[in-house]
């Protein structure tokens, strides 16, 4: 690879570092062709950018961003995944297929400024998505006054059931 194709990857994965979300680190080894790209295609589904990447240029294209941070782990071969819009999409993605292809090992991570080892990314993995989340809430938010207005109503319709009651045996006798 020429000096200036190196300078421009570089770039460019330095101006993909700072408006990254979330990066993942794998190393890739033991995978055929084969099946990183099935991982890709998963990826690339959910709007993440899976690349391999020489450390070298990894270390350069970090500099002055959060992904600096990972920097110890630039060693032996490496793939990474960059998601720019949900930070749990490659950790829940590379997860499930470590778990279908053992030789995919997850070094660590970088999300939103927080470096993450192997287990934070799992755990990270196994929390539920934002749009179940937001689910939740929301069904928490209509169940609160619907309870309200059903207390609210309890003296009044124990109040109209005494009175029909009422009505009923003045009517009888």
């Amino acid at each position: 690879m020429y000096r200036r194709e190196k300078e421009a990857r570089v770039a460019d994965l330095h101006e993909k570092f700072k408006g990254v979300k979330a990066a993942i680190l794998t190393d890739f080894t033991g995978l055929n062709v084969e099946q990183i790209n099935q991982l890709r295609q998963r990826l690339k589904k959910s709007a993440v950018e899976y690349r391999v990447v020489k450390n070298t240029i990894l270390r350069r294209a970090s500099e002055k961003t959060d992904m600096e941070l990972l920097a110890e782990y630039f060693t032996g071969p490496n793939a990474i995944a960059l998601a720019y819009e949900d930070p749990m999409e490659p950790a829940k993605i590379l997860t499930e297929f470590s778990k279908e292809q053992p030789a995919l090992e997850v070094k660590a991570g970088m999300v939103e400024g927080r470096v993450l080892a192997p287990d934070g990314i799992r755990a990270l993995a196994s929390l539920p998505s934002k749009e179940f989340l937001i689910a939740n809430l929301l069904a928490l938010l209509t169940v609160v006054p619907t309870r309200l207005l059903q207390v609210l109503n309890n003296p009044m319709l124990s109040l109209v059931c005494i009175l029909d009651g009422v009505k009923g045996a003045k009517e009888k006798g």
